[in-house]
C-alpha cells in the first residue's frame, strides 16, 4: 500500500471510530422506549388474608343483573363484573347501575369468540369496541383487566391482550359452572368447600345460571361466617384501576415519555407527577397514561341524535337527575342546542364560627380568617367593633 493510501485508511479508521464513538453515546443516554408486556394470567389473589373475589360474566341477556346487585347492594358487597359488547348493546341500562353502585368493570370481550383462535389485530379489536362501549354507556373504563371467552387463552393471547392495553388475564380458581342450570344448593357448596385466601369466583349473569341468584345471599352469609371480606380484582390483586378521569393516552411501542409529552404539547415532568411514575425510563405497552387531568363539565349542549339517556351515560350521571335539575317534564322532548345542567350549582359556603379568646380583638380574628371587620360586625350584629368579649361566638362569613 502506497504512502497515500495508507493515510486515506488512516482517516477513514478515526472517521469510523468517531461515529462508533458517537452512536454508543447517543444510545447511552437515549430514554427507554416501552417494552411490550404479555399480560399476567391469574387465577387467584397471593395473599394469606381472608379475602374473595366474586366475579360475574355478562353476556348477552343478563337476565340476573338486577337480582345480583340488589343482593350485594344490600349485604354491601363489591364484585367484579367482566362485560361483552353484545351485553353492553342489549342491556346498557342495567350494565349502567353496576357502575353506579360502586363494583368494578373488565373486559370480556365483544362477541365473545374464542381469542385462542383470533389474530392480535383481531382481539385488539375485539377489546376496544368493548372499552369503547363501557366508557360509551358507564363513563369507566374496563382496563386494566380481560377475561377469556370460555377461559381460553395461551402465549399468543396474553401477548396480545397485553400489547392492547390489559396487562391482567383473570381467570379463577373457583369456577360454580351456575351456567349449566345448576341448583343453588350445588353452587353453594362448590363456592364454601373450596373456599381460600385470595380466591376467584366465577359467576354468570344470564339466565342459564338460574340458580345463581338464590345461591348468592348464601354464599356471602357462609363466607362471613367464615370470616372473609369481599374485594373487587383489583383490590384483591393490590393493583389499581384505570378508570381514570381526565386525558389519558396508552403507551405503545417505540413510546418514550419524552416523546408522549411532546405529541400532547406537556412535559415529561408533568407526566411523572400525574401518573406517580417512580422512574419515567420504563414504560409499559398498553399502560394507559393520564395526560391532563379531568375539568368536571357543568353544562351540556344538545346536539342532533342526542337523546336523555345518551347524554346521562356519556356525562357519568342519571337521566332522574338530568331531569330534576333542568324541569324537564317530558324526558323525551328535548332540542337541539339545549343547554341542560349535569350538575347542581355550587351552593354558597356555610358560615363558619370562631370562639373569642382573650386578647382577641375583631381586627385579628378578620386577618385570621380571610375577611373583614364590617362583614364580621354586619354577621354578627356588633354595633361596636371594639366591645367583644371572651366566650363570645362570632358567625365568619367568607
Amino acid at each position: 500500500m502506497t504512502r497515500k493510501g495508507e493515510e486515506m485508511m488512516k482517516k477513514f479508521l478515526k472517521l469510523l471510530l468517531a461515529l462508533v464513538l458517537l452512536f454508543m453515546t447517543v444510545w447511552s443516554y437515549s430514554p427507554e422506549t416501552a417494552e411490550a408486556a404479555s399480560s399476567k394470567f391469574i387465577t387467584k389473589g397471593n395473599t394469606t388474608q381472608k379475602v374473595v373475589a366474586l366475579t360475574f360474566d355478562d353476556g348477552s341477556d343478563g337476565t340476573n343483573i338486577n337480582k345480583i346487585l340488589n343482593t350485594l347492594q344490600s349485604n354491601n358487597v363489591k364484585a367484579t363484573f367482566f362485560l361483552t359488547g353484545t351485553g353492553l348493546k342489549d342491556h346498557p341500562a342495567s350494565i349502567k347501575k353496576i357502575t353506579d353502585q360502586g363494583h368494578q368493570i373488565g373486559n370480556h370481550s365483544y362477541t365473545h369468540p374464542y381469542f385462542t383462535k383470533l389474530t392480535a389485530s383481531q382481539m385488539k379489536a375485539e377489546l376496544d369496541k368493548t372499552e369503547a362501549l363501557a366508557k360509551q354507556v358507564t363513563g369507566k373504563s374496563t382496563k386494566p383487566i380481560f377475561r377469556a371467552p370460555f377461559g381460553a387463552s395461551n402465549n399468543a393471547v396474553l401477548t396480545g391482550v397485553g400489547n392492547a392495553g390489559y396487562p391482567y388475564t383473570i381467570q379463577w380458581n373457583i369456577d360454580t359452572v351456575d351456567w349449566k342450570g345448576v341448583s343453588k344448593t350445588q353452587i353453594v357448596n362448590k363456592v364454601v368447600n373450596n373456599i381460600t385466601p385470595g380466591s376467584i369466583v366465577l359467576m354468570h349473569t344470564g339466565a342459564g345460571a338460574s340458580g345463581t341468584p338464590a345461591a348468592l345471599p348464601e354464599i356471602i352469609k357462609q363466607l362471613k361466617a367464615k370470616g372473609y371480606k369481599f374485594v373487587t380484582v383489583s383490590e384483591l390483586l393490590k393493583i389499581e384501576s384505570s378508570s381514570v378521569s381526565g386525558k389519558t393516552y396508552t403507551v405503545k411501542a417505540g413510546d418514550t415519555l419524552y416523546s408522549i409529552a411532546r405529541r400532547h404539547n406537556t412535559t415529561v415532568s408533568t407526566l411523572t407527577s400525574l401518573n406517580k411514575l417512580s422512574n419515567p425510563n420504563l414504560l409499559k405497552i398498553g399502560q394507559v397514561l393520564i395526560i391532563a387531568p379531568s375539568v368536571s363539565k357543568t353544562t351540556y349542549t344538545v346536539k342532533s341524535g342526542d337523546t336523555l339517556f345518551s347524554i346521562a351515560a356519556k356525562n357519568n350521571t342519571t337521566v332522574i337527575q338530568l331531569v330534576s335539575l333542568n324541569n324537564i317534564k317530558n324526558p323525551n322532548l328535548i332540542s337541539v342546542g339545549q343547554v341542560l345542567k349535569l350538575k347542581p350549582d355550587d351552593k354558597a359556603p356555610a358560615n363558619v364560627t370562631y370562639t373569642v379568646k382573650p386578647g382577641d380583638t375583631l381586627y385579628r380574628i378578620a386577618i385570621r380568617h380571610n375577611t373583614s371587620v364590617s362583614k364580621i360586625a354586619a354577621a354578627n350584629k356588633i354595633t361596636n367593633p371594639n366591645l367583644i368579649r371572651v366566650g363570645q361566638v362570632l358567625k365568619i362569613p367568607k
